[in-house]
């Protein structure tokens, strides 16, 4: 079983930029695909982007496109989520979340289709 570790969150200006970091422990990281996700109040959780094993394919949210980056380093056993051009709405708790997959190729969009999450990471961006 997989234990997710958030890192980097933090307070920024509107048009800044941050690095999340997510550490994985536990289990074989190039095994699960990853997922970002975020919380604010009063919201329901949401995809922020998505990656498969490998790090070949990649999935964004309409309102991080061109802004978002998703990567991962199996090697480190660490996924990241370069944020640019940082916005007010973007204010929010990021997730990171792993599923165990045997299909390589494969980006999960869903909440519920991810079964090991971390503990959330407070995103918060000024005006």
């Amino acid at each position: 079983q997989v234990q997710l570790v958030e890192s980097g969150g933090g307070l920024v200006q509107a048009g800044g930029s941050l690095r999340l970091s997510c550490a994985a422990s536990g289990g074989t990281f190039s095994r699960y695909a990853m997922g970002w996700f975020r919380q604010s109040p009063g919201k329901e959780r949401e995809v922020v982007c998505a990656i498969n094993l490998n790090g070949g394919s990649t999935y964004y949210a309409d309102s991080v496109k061109g802004r978002f980056d998703i990567s991962r380093d199996n090697a480190k056993n660490t996924v990241y989520l370069q944020m640019n051009s940082l916005k007010p709405e973007d204010t929010a708790v990021y997730y990171c979340a792993a599923r165990l997959t045997v299909f390589s190729g494969s980006v999960y969009r869903g909440h519920s289709e991810y079964a090991y999450w971390g503990q959330g990471t407070q995103v918060t961006v000024s005006s």
